[in-house]
């Protein structure tokens, strides 16, 4: 049945302000795309599209063939127009120029560095001794793990490339393998200046953190360049202007680092990611990490996943590229997956880390997350059984036995005196929520577990900041540095004056006055979306019991992904394998240019 069209309808207002009849329905999907986190139409799934579209628009016959004749469409040749068609796709004039640009920085970066590949194989060649002691044989492999060593393969492909993107589930060492590269990189030149970011400042802090305290062999100079490693959000690299969307670094005031190193990588979305390498030199290393599985962007689009399945099978090395990382390797960790070459432009500079520290493919939450990416219904379900795993529990019936079960874990940081102690504690688990309203909801959820353990007597609730409430930022407070998504709990201090304390990327506790933080929420439960990045000891995922469209996989695997140890989830078994079949498909046009509008040659 048609969608019924409403006075309140955004999509319908947007298409109903051009006068311009056989248009509107297209900008009506348009627009709702937009919204859905896609970059453009696609022309060719129209009769697929239909059905979005309420009573009131239909498509003549050959409408899309007719689109090219309407004065507000433009095409690549001629960008003077509100919306532009290309391949086939139609897009707003604006997202159809961040793609463009998108395209051309990366060109730029290939084309910079392939003068200087022989040099850097050579400098490699000389600090042989040092990247054998930091990639040394793995002994604890086991038959079901992969042999090769892919940290290897992507430090190298790392140095040799100005454009290298790093892909990998939890516990794969991306951040290991960086802290290598920069061990690398600080050998051959120690003046290296480099740029850390990621969307988040949290996400910016803990790389940071991890690089400083990675087990890599460091002398003491080496020790303190990773420890001036300074983290700062891409907003605050590229320094915004106050009530503009511009930054001050653009394309041309570029940023002066030599290497620039960005974590967390699907949460970026099309205008920033553009913006981001628009303000890069093209001589610049840059260094994308992210997992590809993971979930998209909340803004439009889903470029580092678009950018990791580009190539039709990652991992794959050219014959002299696989013999120079070979070199290096150790007789197990040899790269076997030899290509006679690719014409592709990202062949060889996107490498995938298969091998989980975390977790295994075979059992537990690894085997979990892995079934559900693949949707592997048989497994999924086989894991439903009760007591068919010790890692994962999946409650079908929202039992109320395990939730208090679960939040009665929260008096552990309730109830230790020592408020550092607390505040690690009370990150050890964590109830993620797929939504914000309704019974499974945040604020349903946190009032939950406020009213139970209220009732229980461990906390009472006599302000808005009571003592022991935990909370989560949801803005930067650089004054205080304090980021989006930093945790803390409400405790007085030695005057018995309540404040907000947090632990800083040293060890040491920060307090501030709870009403300079005017952006926080209750954090007994947060979003799937806000603990992207996070990693708790265990974990309680409540879905929701009715179908909401933002329910895929990629949501489901983040959530179950967070837990080190142990996860729990609520949710029916019609909801967790609909959610396994629906996975992000963002419509955008990178895969469809990028091999013909970019030159590696």
């Amino acid at each position: 049945m048609r969608n019924i069209i409403t006075i309140n309808d955004v999509h319908q207002q947007f298409a109903d302000y051009f006068d311009h009849p056989d248009l509107k329905p297209f900008l009506y999907l348009l627009s709702k795309k937009l919204s859905e986190g896609h970059i453009c139409l696609d022309l060719n799934n129209l009769h697929a599209e239909q059905e979005q579209l309420p009573e009131y628009y239909s498509f003549r016959e050959n409408a899309a063939a007719a689109l090219l004749h309407q004065p507000l469409i433009g095409t690549a040749d001629a960008l003077n127009k509100p919306f532009i068609v290309h391949k086939q796709k139609l897009y707003m004039q604006r997202y159809y120029l961040y793609e463009t640009s998108l395209l051309r920085y990366i060109r730029n970066f290939l084309a910079a560095e392939a003068p200087l590949r022989e040099e850097r194989a050579a400098a490699l060649l000389q600090h042989s001794q040092l990247i054998q002691q930091l990639f040394p044989a793995d002994t604890s492999l086991t038959a079901a793990d992969d042999p090769v060593d892919w940290q290897l393969a992507a430090a190298i492909t790392g140095i040799l490339n100005n454009f290298t993107i790093i892909t990998g589930g939890p516990g794969t060492g991306k951040t290991t393998t960086v802290a290598k590269i920069l061990a690398l990189l600080y050998t051959i030149d120690p003046f290296q200046k480099v740029a850390l970011a990621a969307p988040t400042g949290k996400a910016a802090a803990r790389m940071a953190e991890s690089l400083r305290n990675a087990a890599i062999p460091k002398d003491p100079h080496m020790a303190a360049k990773f420890q001036d490693l300074t983290p700062s959000t891409i907003h605050r690299l590229l320094k915004p202007m106050r009530g503009t969307p511009y930054f001050r670094h653009n394309e041309e005031n570029p940023l002066n680092y030599d290497v620039i190193i960005l974590d967390e990588c699907s949460m970026i979305d099309l205008a920033l990611f553009t913006k981001m390498l628009a303000a890069i030199r093209p001589t610049t290393r840059i260094i994308l990490l992210g997992d590809k599985d993971q979930l998209a962007s909340v803004e439009a689009g889903s470029l580092f996943g678009d950018l990791c399945q580009a190539l039709e099978a990652l991992n794959y090395f050219s014959v002299p590229l696989a013999a120079l990382i070979n070199k290096f390797a150790s007789h197990q960790g040899q790269i076997t997956t030899i290509s006679n070459g690719s014409s592709h432009p990202l062949f060889e500079h996107v490498v995938e880390l298969r091998r989980s520290r975390r977790f295994t493919g075979n059992t537990g939450i690894g085997k979990f997350s892995k079934a559900l990416i693949q949707n592997n219904t048989a497994i999924i379900r086989e894991m439903m059984a009760p007591g068919a795993d010790e890692q994962v529990v999946i409650d079908t019936a929202y039992s109320e036995e395990i939730f208090e079960d679960f939040i009665t874990g929260y008096t552990s940081f309730i109830q230790e005196k020592d408020t550092l102690a607390a505040l690690r504690k009370m990150n050890e688990l964590r109830v993620l929520v797929a939504i914000r309203d309704g019974s499974q909801g945040l604020s349903s959820i946190n009032r939950r577990i406020e009213k139970y353990l209220s009732d229980k007597k461990y906390l009472h609730l006599t302000s808005a900041f009571y003592e022991n409430r935990p909370l989560m930022l949801t803005k930067n407070y650089y004054e205080h540095g304090l980021f989006n998504g930093d945790t803390g709990i409400i405790r007085p201090d030695e005057n018995g004056v309540l404040m907000a304390w947090f632990e800083d990327s040293d060890g040491q506790l920060i307090s501030v006055f709870p009403g300079y933080l005017t952006l926080a929420e209750t954090a007994f439960a947060m979003t799937i979306h806000k603990s992207q990045g996070s990693e708790f000891g265990k974990v309680l995922v409540v879905l929701p019991s009715t179908e909401v469209p933002l329910l895929t996989r990629e949501l489901v695997y983040t959530a179950v992904s967070r837990a080190r140890n142990k996860v729990y989830v609520q949710g029916s078994t019609e909801t967790i394998l609909l959610a396994a079949q629906k996975f992000v498909d963002r419509g955008s046009g990178i895969n469809a240019r990028i091999a013909t509008e970019i030159s590696n040659n």
